[in-house]
């Protein structure tokens, strides 16, 4: 580790009871749908939490609590009305917050207190108070814009996060990086005008949101270039994503030269999510967060902060949350994946001729932030 700085690992029990209701794949109940668990359930989360208690890394972490955000920093992203719908909605036993965003009564309290680890992971990154830092966010905000919720999420963590402390002078330029296998629509929204936000998203083509993350949405005004979306096709594994983070997204980064690095860090790229149909494993995230976090080291003096994003199989998210988590400590705490080489040997994993012709289609896009 540099110096006695320790990984920060943030979370709170209160982000685990939220409840979007009884609406398994779906958004809302109806007669022909037998209730069931939503997929964006707290079991991932917990369970990834409770692993890193089990196999003792979390006693190499800092771990922290934040309070909630005030509503003056959710105010910077999100529209006043949007709030105070929020808050009535809270009041009258839930509702949907705007698309496929279901909440019940303590949701709000739940995702105030999503956006409020987010706020204080990047406050400790950002001052230099920790080297790095894990925040386990929930509910998810990668898709929530200024004036809805959207795929789960209720508030943006990372926009909010990321406009507050450049509010505050904690940082200029920030990069964010989203992996989650669903298009990082919010944060995309957020920046999409602002030449001092890079906004990075690797995602499945076509899945969700259906009307955004194509690649030619490259921003606007002074902003434009500095948004850039890499959406691969279905069936991506190993190979495709290697070759994407290391001839597009990692170049871009690095010319881009932020003072933070922010990665929104869902796993429903595995091989083993329901909602996604992506092939990757527990070491394939862990290979991603370690090449981000050498190019952190390079040129943000270290500074790099995971926020916790989608992600929904409950057996298989813990091990590759603990394998991403052990990258960014620098830990030998490992915890054995009886999936992982299986699911490498799966067909297709390698490279295919279609995906890196699709990928180097997107070079003159990302040479926009970055000579490649």
């Amino acid at each position: 580790m540099s110096g006695n700085r320790k990984t920060g690992f943030f979370w709170h029990e209160r982000c685990f009871w939220h409840d979007p209701g009884a609406i398994g794949v779906f958004s809302a109940p109806w007669e022909f749908l037998q209730p069931q668990p939503a997929s964006e359930s707290p079991e991932s989360k917990r369970r990834l939490k409770n692993l890193l208690e089990v196999s003792g890394l979390i006693d190499e972490l800092e771990v922290r609590k934040a309070p909630p955000a005030r509503r003056e920093d959710l105010a910077r992203f999100h529209t006043g009305r949007y709030l105070d719908e929020l808050e009535e909605g809270d009041k009258r036993r839930g509702g949907d917050a705007g698309e496929c965003a279901p909440y019940t009564p303590g949701s709000l309290a739940a995702a105030r207190q999503s956006a409020g680890l987010a706020i204080a992971a990047v406050e400790a990154v950002a001052s230099g108070e920790l080297r790095n830092a894990y925040a386990l966010c929930r509910p998810p905000g990668h898709h929530a814009e200024a004036d809805r919720g959207r795929g789960f999420c209720l508030l943006g963590n990372i926009p909010v996060a990321v406009m507050r402390a450049r509010a505050l002078g904690q940082v200029r330029r920030v990069a964010i990086l989203d992996w989650d296998v669903h298009h990082g629509n919010g944060q995309q929204a957020a920046f999409y005008d602002d030449p001092d936000v890079l906004t990075v998203s690797i995602h499945q083509a076509g899945n969700y949101p259906l009307d955004s993350g194509d690649f030619n949405e490259l921003g606007e005004g002074a902003g434009y270039g500095a948004n850039l979306n890499l959406p691969l096709p279905p069936g991506s594994g190993i190979g495709a994503y290697r070759y994407a983070m290391q001839e597009l997204v990692l170049p871009a980064i690095g010319g881009f030269a932020p003072d933070l690095i922010v990665v929104a860090c869902g796993y429903d790229a595995c091989g083993k999510d329901p909602l996604g149909k992506m092939m990757l494993n527990s070491a394939a995230f862990a290979a991603m967060t370690q090449q981000v976090k050498a190019m952190a080291e390079r040129i943000s003096n270290g500074k790099l902060v995971m926020i916790h994003e989608g992600g929904y199989s409950e057996g298989y998210v813990p091990l590759c949350g603990h394998a991403v988590i052990q990258a960014l400590a620098g830990s030998r705490t490992a915890v054995p994946d009886p999936q992982n080489d299986e699911i490498a040997a799966w067909a297709y994993q390698s490279l295919q001729p279609y995906q890196r012709a699709l990928i180097d289609s997107c070079r003159e896009g990302f040479r926009r932030a970055a000579p490649l």
